[in-house]
């Protein structure tokens, strides 16, 4: 137990004494009547959430990440190549047989862009679209490739913080009753909670995990809301207690900030995520229904109400796309589950006007090769695949990049990971390079000491 020592009376040291005894709501009230006397500063450190003004021009408030785990095949889905079909069964690069897609192609909108039979409902958003098809990442293993796509390094040594915890670090919360951060469905392999911590981040910049029917933990229905606020009433006495000695780690006022925002996320968050409020036609867009069928249908309308409230990042998963066998009847299975719900997404955000403020990101962690594996399979490939961008701040009906003649490498508009972090922050209006936080003696950023901003990209 480090050496207790006296606080010293200081605004932070009262304000954060004086917060156990009522919650963070009195809290902020009375962060209200002081802020004529306390810096910015001093306020900044005792509300970490509150939104913080971009340094850059702000293209977009918010992303919808809709995260396909275990690497579809784009070669099959947006990736139409012609020499697939002319050399089908010849021998390709590495000595694998290429192999055709077995769906049909066609193009769709003023954009032309191509499209598989697989996908006709996001086809017709076409023209909405903004296709990175030069992407490459580091390792072909999916457990490494997942971390990196969602913290930019894959080094097993030391846990980074998620893209959505960065974001929440930069640019704070909209709404002070809810997470600035959720992810739904979340992967459980692959990284885990790696995917969507903040590591060595203060603790309230994680993700807040749920499952795609709205669960969370929630005590409130054993324990009256009086009773259970006493309860947190004690023990944040006792955290406050920790906080104050000299030397105490920065995690405690993580671990106080996030008990309070638990608190009163209690009262908003069910509300909110009770799609069963939607008008009927609503939930038919989206195909919402029980079970696994569900699912993504679930996860996307959950999405576009979180992303109305003020939720800053929204991650949502569809697990599945690892066809190294069972390839043909896979990708039907699986493009039926998110093809209504991701077209139906995009509408929905359309025609609220949120999608003039919300960008939008859809891919796998890296992609399939143009070559077969087996009978009916494709193997990892990580030197060239394709993700596509919609909404706020990128052109629409636009492509950025492209691999080689069978979709092997990406050979121009190359973009690695590091890349569409960058882009994507300065699409939030952050500088990549200066979004850092100290730890361990240097300073950690989500780009690591590398990545280039794709203004190409840019409406």
């Amino acid at each position: 137990m480090p050496e207790y020592k006296p606080l010293i009376t200081t605004r932070r040291n009262v304000l954060r004494a004086a917060g156990a005894g009522f919650g963070h709501l009195a809290l902020a009230g009375l962060l209200g009547s002081l802020a004529n006397k306390a810096s910015a500063a001093e306020l900044n450190a005792l509300n970490p959430l509150a939104p913080k003004r971009p340094p850059l021009p702000v293209k977009a408030k918010r992303i919808i990440f809709l995260f396909q785990e275990g690497a579809m095949s784009s070669v099959d889905t947006f990736e139409y190549k012609p020499e697939l079909e002319k050399r089908d069964g010849k021998s390709g690069p590495g000595g694998g047989t290429i192999t055709a897609s077995k769906f049909k192609f066609k193009q769709y909108g003023s954009s032309g862009a191509w499209f598989s039979e697989l996908m006709p409902n996001i086809a017709r958003h076409a023209d909405d679209l903004c296709f990175l098809r030069g992407l490459y990442t580091d390792t072909p293993a999916h457990p490494q490739a997942v971390v990196q796509l969602h913290t930019g390094s894959a080094n097993a040594s030391l846990t980074r913080p998620s893209m959505g915890s960065w974001l929440l670090y930069g640019l704070g919360t909209e709404n002070q009753d809810l997470p600035g951060y959720v992810t739904i469905n979340p992967p459980v392999a692959f990284g885990g909670a790696s995917n969507y911590g903040s590591a060595f981040l203060p603790a309230y910049y994680q993700g807040t995990a749920i499952s795609d029917a709205g669960g969370m933990p929630n005590i409130a229905a054993t324990t009256s809301r009086a009773l259970e606020r006493e309860q947190i009433d004690l023990i944040q006495d006792l955290n406050h207690e920790v906080a104050s000695y000299a030397g105490a780690p920065e995690a405690v006022d993580g671990v106080i900030k996030s008990y309070e925002l638990g608190f009163r996320m209690q009262d908003s968050v069910p509300a909110l995520l009770d799609i069963s409020k939607e008008p009927q036609h609503v939930l038919d867009a989206y195909g919402v229904k029980p079970g696994l069928e569900g699912s993504f249908a679930r996860q996307c309308l959950m999405a576009r109400r979180l992303s109305e409230a003020g939720v800053r990042f929204v991650e949502i998963r569809q697990p599945g796309w690892d066809h190294h066998t069972n390839l043909h009847n896979g990708l039907i299975e699986q493009s039926r589950r998110i093809d209504q719900p991701t077209a139906a997404l995009l509408e929905d955000l359309k025609q609220r006007g949120l999608l003039e403020d919300t960008l939008v990101l859809f891919g796998s962690e890296f992609g399939r090769l143009p070559t077969s594996q087996g009978a009916d399979g494709r193997d990892h490939n990580i030197t060239g695949y394709a993700m596509f961008l919609t909404g706020a701040g990128v052109k629409k009906g636009f492509s950025y990049g492209g691999t080689d003649e069978i979709g092997m490498t990406a050979v121009d508009g190359r973009m690695h990971i590091n890349d569409l972090h960058a882009t994507l922050l300065a699409l939030m209006g952050i500088d990549h390079e200066q979004l850092t936080y100290r730890y361990a003696g240097r300073d950690f950023r989500l780009t690591n000491v590398a990545g280039v901003v794709q203004r190409q990209v840019f409406a």
